[in-house]
């Protein structure tokens, strides 16, 4: 089978190496890729947005499945587009993007199913949003209703720092705090039936201790082994299925991934939002420790049959990942700073250099690496455990460098009690 994962990031680069470590997968194709998954996969320039050409590409190199990694394309309707083509593809219709494409929308369809979630107004004016941070109180959660890469949420104690986020964004949903540790669960879906992948949790903020603005994520890992053991099961029973059933009651089955980001409160797991994709960095540990085919999984969810799948396996062991951040992020970020040590750190036993936002331009002596975005890499280890994981971790990131390089030192750092006096918790 031959595979296309649409995007640019580490979330795709993580994919696409998955991809090329599973015997059912014969060739690895990425459409526009960057210069990590350019080292192992064909890269072929395409327009991500546009369905038309993402549609025709998957047609020439003749791909089996297609995997559309940002949301961005798919709330577009991307996928939709590759399905009239007669390709399968791994992803929701536009229809069904919309549990991330619309907060408000979400909450409906969560409303609807009978989830557990937190209580929310959807404000369209300055009274409305005072009225519903009165209403709930601080900590206030204020959200863009429209996609904002992983940056539209606020959580303050400062009201006029809510108010004037909800400003920014015309349409918010405001919502009551849900307090409790955050974990990520992605669900494979085929628009009736879903399987679990293992859960993981990311940090969120861009500075040690859960401090500092939001981020896409500054780093992850799995497996959670204070998480309850039954959680996967627990959130399958009563928000992943449940949701398929709504989705498929309003005409827009869901297949794809469909992420669940929740709280552990003290009255159970609470959903604090959707996404319609595998989150990054999170599913990077994730899929670093899965050790059934990933390529099976995909295609039997994009083609209907996960009923007669089984069910996702894992190895023993932990995986941390720890993210290098550009000068400036997640306000800006800076380009061209020339990165070293990529080659040493991916050398390192169970160590994987994962790219997001780097690029290769012409130097003094031939081509160089350098930054591009943000969230510039990821570097990801295995280990017996989690400090284990943690540890060879950090220890290759150490090698690798570029000028204003930021990352958190407490990745995975709290259920080791590594660091003390802080609140690691990411609100």
């Amino acid at each position: 089978m031959k595979t296309l994962v649409i995007g640019t990031g580490g979330r795709e680069h993580a994919l696409a190496l998955a991809f090329s470590r599973d015997p059912s997968v014969t060739e690895v194709h990425a459409a526009p890729g960057n210069p990590g998954i350019g080292a192992f996969a064909t890269l072929h320039p395409v327009d991500l947005m546009d369905g038309t050409a993402v549609a025709a590409l998957a047609v020439e190199i003749g791909a089996g499945l297609v995997v559309i990694g940002p949301e961005a394309p798919l709330v577009a309707g991307v996928a939709d587009a590759v399905r009239a083509a007669g390709i399968a593809v791994f992803g929701p219709s536009g229809a069904a993007a919309q549990l991330e494409g619309s907060k408000a929308f979400s909450k409906e369809v969560m409303a609807a199913a009978g989830v557990p979630t937190a209580g929310s107004y959807t404000c369209t004016n300055a009274d409305e949003v005072a009225a519903a941070l009165d209403e709930f109180g601080p900590p206030y959660v204020v959200k863009d209703d429209a996609l904002a890469a992983g940056k539209g949420v606020v959580v303050t104690r400062d009201r006029d720092e809510a108010i004037a986020h909800a400003a920014g964004c015309g349409r918010v949903v405001i919502e009551e705090f849900l307090d409790g540790p955050e974990v990520s669960l992605f669900a494979v879906c085929d628009g009736n039936t879903a399987h679990p992948l293992q859960p993981a949790q990311d940090f969120k903020r861009i500075f040690d201790g859960g401090r500092g603005p939001n981020t896409g994520g500054m780093g992850s890992y799995s497996p959670l082994t204070w998480a309850p053991a039954d959680l996967a099961s627990t959130v399958m029973a009563a928000v992943v299925q449940p949701t398929l059933d709504e989705m498929n009651r309003r005409g827009a089955p869901f297949v794809g991934c469909l992420y669940v980001g929740l709280a552990l409160t003290e009255s159970g797991p609470r959903v604090i939002e959707f996404n319609v994709r595998f989150g990054d960095p999170d599913i990077q540990p994730v899929l670093a420790l899965l050790e059934s085919p990933l390529g099976e999984l995909l295609s039997a969810a994009a083609n209907g049959r996960l009923a007669e799948t089984p069910a996702p396996t894992f190895r023993d062991g932990a995986s941390v990942t720890v993210v290098l951040a550009s000068a400036g992020y997640p306000e800006s970020s800076s380009k061209g700073d020339v990165i070293t040590g990529v080659g040493v750190a991916n050398g390192v036993a169970d160590v994987d250099v994962i790219h997001a936002g780097s690029k290769l331009v012409d130097g003094p002596d031939g081509q160089q690496l350098v930054t591009d975005g943000g969230r510039v890499l990821a570097v990801r280890a295995i280990g017996y455990d989690v400090e284990d994981a943690r540890a060879r971790a950090y220890a290759a990131a150490d090698l690798v460098s570029f000028d204003g390089l930021q990352r958190r030192s407490d990745i995975a750092a709290e259920p080791l009690g590594v660091i003390e006096g802080a609140s690691l918790k990411d609100d």
